[in-house]
């Protein structure tokens, strides 16, 4: 039967001699699927510039769709999804920058750990019903919690008024 060629960009494989390597190689459906591939491992900012340096598609703009699919010379991308790009850009360079973003003002967790060991030292002192309505004004959730998609049933945080209690639900 002879060897076969593999292609791990178009995944399929044909009959390894010069000529069909040659022909696939050079080919237009292993372009796109080598440059497909590249793409994933391309930044925000190179994604941006790209995008930015193209006019938009009228026909995506008119039917929503185009022919030429993400093959097309022209822009798909609309403007919240350009604004979207350039937070992304700008948060990544802040990122390696190290500097701190404006935006966010929230604490570290080691600052919030702090002022929650303040809090429940404090709460040693107070009565019982100080502290209930201290836990109803102060949430014991830190607030990097609530970026984080998807979380289990168990992990997420109770509503700010507490979770309903049935009074003629049964246990066991």
């Amino acid at each position: 039967m002879g060897k076969r060629y593999y292609c791990d960009y178009c995944e399929r494989s044909f009959q390894d001699n010069m000529h069909n390597r040659k022909k696939h190689l050079f080919g237009v459906q292993h372009q796109r699927a080598k440059k497909a591939w590249f793409d994933h491992f391309r930044g925000y900012s190179e994604i941006l510039k790209d995008e930015q340096a193209k006019k938009p598609c009228r026909k995506y703009l008119q039917r929503g769709m185009c022919d030429f699919g993400p093959s097309c010379r022209f822009s798909h991308m609309s403007e919240a999804e350009m604004f979207n790009l350039q937070r992304k850009v700008q948060d990544e360079r802040w990122r390696l920058e190290g500097s701190e973003d404006p935006r966010k003002a929230e604490p570290s967790v080691e600052v919030w750990l702090s002022a929650r060991e303040k809090r429940r030292s404090g709460r040693v002192s107070k009565g019982a019903q100080d502290e209930r309505e201290e836990d109803r004004t102060q949430s014991d959730v830190p607030p990097q919690i609530f970026s984080i998609p998807d979380l289990p049933p168990s992990l997420v945080p109770p509503p700010p008024g507490g979770w309903k209690v049935d009074s003629n639900g049964q246990w066991g």
